[in-house]
């Protein structure tokens, strides 16, 4: 996972000062009323990351190697913590530093426990190695949305392929 965990501190590097670099004003708007702004996406980035957090963190501790974890809805969950009116730059330095978080703990996972399994919301089996490297992927689908100018598919594939 030393891999995975480099790229993922790598992406954080690359990335995040595009990010400083878009506006209170722009990080607001919304193209359409039914989609996220791009506090919202760094938001919803925010729950993922707690959310995959407590998938690895129980399913490295848990006797038997196998646990079950409930799903969320993503849409209500933005909603409710009202990302649209929070700092945008607050929004960044708490996902910067909370990325490089579990960057350290996927980078320091005992490999004995990587094929620990976990089920989310009845779907899976998943091995707990595929559900850290499948967050990175995550992680990218949205950067991707929010910087679609910024030709990230270069700086994605030359990071992990590094």
């Amino acid at each position: 996972m030393q891999q995975t965990a480099r790229h993922l501190a790598e992406i954080l590097s690359k990335v995040h000062p595009l990010l400083m670099a878009i506006t209170e004003e722009v990080a607001s708007d919304k193209l359409l009323p039914h989609k996220w702004s791009k506090k919202e996406i760094i938001g919803h980035l925010i729950d993922s990351a707690c959310n995959n957090q407590q998938k690895f963190v129980r399913t490295l501790c848990v006797p038997g190697g196998h646990l079950d974890f409930v799903g969320y809805d993503q849409n209500e969950w933005v909603a409710v913590q009202q990302y649209q009116e929070a700092d945008w730059l607050q929004l960044l330095q708490f996902w910067e530093a909370y990325n490089l978080r579990l960057a350290h703990l996927i980078a320091n996972a005992d490999p004995a426990k990587l094929s620990n399994i976990l089920t989310i919301d009845g779907k899976g089996p998943f091995r707990l190695d595929f559900i850290m490297s499948d967050y990175v992927e995550h992680l990218k689908h949205h950067l991707r949305v929010i910087l679609p100018e910024a030709g990230l598919e270069s700086t994605f594939s030359n990071v992990y392929n590094a």
